[in-house]
């Protein structure tokens, strides 16, 4: 039985790829990235690195020592270091014959939904002409109002994206433990999460000077790949070729399990493989449109809805005036806001006091909504037959469409 071709992310940080003294790549990693990416494509994979390392590979290039906290100076040396990276890339890749193709994202280029989707349809493409993508953030432009924060969720909505199989993870340990195993001889390898909410694990790993991640930005990415249905592995970068065998051991494992439906015989289990964390995706993942709003939008604001409102969008309703309970930031049409179920208080409390009353809010979900937030204090608590006597228009009946609203998963059961 032939093995199904998987579409597989792999993320690379800083200091996998790059010294975290001398600056300089580390090329014995480097390659063996390059070989593992190149046998996933011959068993017929799509593969797509998520690459950070551009500041640091700067640093080496312009004899800088440390990196500097002034932004337009890490911008600068996050230009010339993308150059030096992807000449890096390309220049391994070529050795085997694999054409690889630069992707840099910034939220903005996929706030809009057409951009995202013809994100998606370029990734395709690049699949289907047998090119390896490389991913990394801009940092040349990004400032924190579009920033994805760190490449480990940039790498979750990547995969995302791409309706990826396998997200890979890459650190600089094997997997995650119940304690730091550094200082803890008792601590235990966690190899399987099926749970992310009841994970009990040491997460205390910050990063390396370089990088701007740790082992807790892993375990949010992990929660973003999974509620994509996406399965997600932590694994250990100075051993690329861990991804390798493990994709081959999930493979096989699948295909006994195939198998055995079929047949009564005891086949031979495949050989285990490197250690790693495999957090298993969710049963009902969250559908590309619906990822795209809770995750590839930055809110500019919280509209407060009261319980009812929160129970008709359950039922595939709009958000109506009448719902809204108050409005937080500022905001302009067609922009995406947090929607938060707090308890209805009475029309004539200043707005906000809601949040002062002993219970705490629970974000339930994100929107796009059809007025600003000007309209919307003006409309909120009304009935959408008073929109057109309160602003002169209404555009529409509802602050926010059913289709532009998308609930987080897990949240059922908002804090009374």
């Amino acid at each position: 039985m032939a093995s199904k071709p998987l579409t597989i992310v792999i993320k690379l940080g800083t200091s996998s790829i790059v010294d975290e003294n001398t600056h300089e790549p580390i090329l014995s990693i480097l390659t063996l990235i390059v070989e593992t990416a190149a046998k996933l494509h011959r068993d017929g994979h799509n593969v797509v690195l998520v690459s950070s390392g551009a500041v640091g590979v700067g640093l080496r290039r312009m004899d800088i020592e440390e990196r500097p906290k002034h932004l337009p100076r890490i911008q600068a040396l996050a230009a010339v270091g993308q150059c030096r990276l992807m000449s890096l890339w390309d220049g391994l890749f070529s050795h085997l014959r694999l054409p690889v193709a630069q992707i840099l994202l910034t939220r903005n280029d996929i706030a809009d939904r057409t951009q995202y989707l013809n994100a998606q349809n370029t990734f395709a493409q690049l699949f289907d002409m047998g090119v390896i993508p490389i991913v990394n953030e801009n940092d040349t432009l990004a400032v924190s109002e579009i920033k994805f924060g760190d490449n480990d969720t940039l790498s979750a909505i990547t995969a995302a994206m791409v309706k990826a199989d396998y997200l890979f993870l890459m650190t600089d340990v094997d997997c995650l433990y119940t304690a730091n195993p550094r200082h803890n001889p008792d601590a235990k390898p966690i190899e399987v999460v099926t749970d992310i909410s009841s994970l009990e694990a040491d997460v205390s790993s910050a990063g390396s000077s370089l990088g701007t991640g740790g082992m807790s930005t892993k375990i949010v990415a992990a929660k973003l790949g999974t509620s994509a249905g996406v399965t997600t592995i932590i694994t250990k970068s100075s051993k690329p070729g861990n991804v390798h065998e493990i994709v081959r051991y999930l493979q096989q494992t699948e295909q006994l399990d195939l198998g055995s439906e079929e047949s009564s015989g005891s086949p031979d289990l495949p050989t285990p493989p490197p250690l790693h964390t495999r957090f298993i995706p969710s049963e009902t993942p969250i559908q590309s449109r619906s990822f795209w709003l809770l995750h590839g939008l930055k809110p500019r604001g919280t509209l407060y809805i009261d319980h009812g409102a929160y129970s008709a969008l359950q039922k595939k309703a709009g958000l109506l005036p009448a719902g809204v309970i108050g409005v937080d930031g500022h905001f302009g049409q067609q922009e995406a806001v947090r929607l938060v179920v707090v308890e209805k208080i009475s029309p004539d409390a200043l707005n906000g006091e809601f949040l002062h009353h002993g219970q705490e809010p629970k974000e339930v979900g994100r929107a796009l909504v059809n007025y600003g937030s000007s309209e919307i204090i003006r409309i909120k608590g009304q009935r959408s037959t008073h929109i057109q006597s309160l602003l002169g228009y209404a555009d529409s009946e509802y602050v926010a469409l059913r289709e532009n609203i998308s609930f987080t998963q897990n949240n059922d059961s908002p804090r009374h």
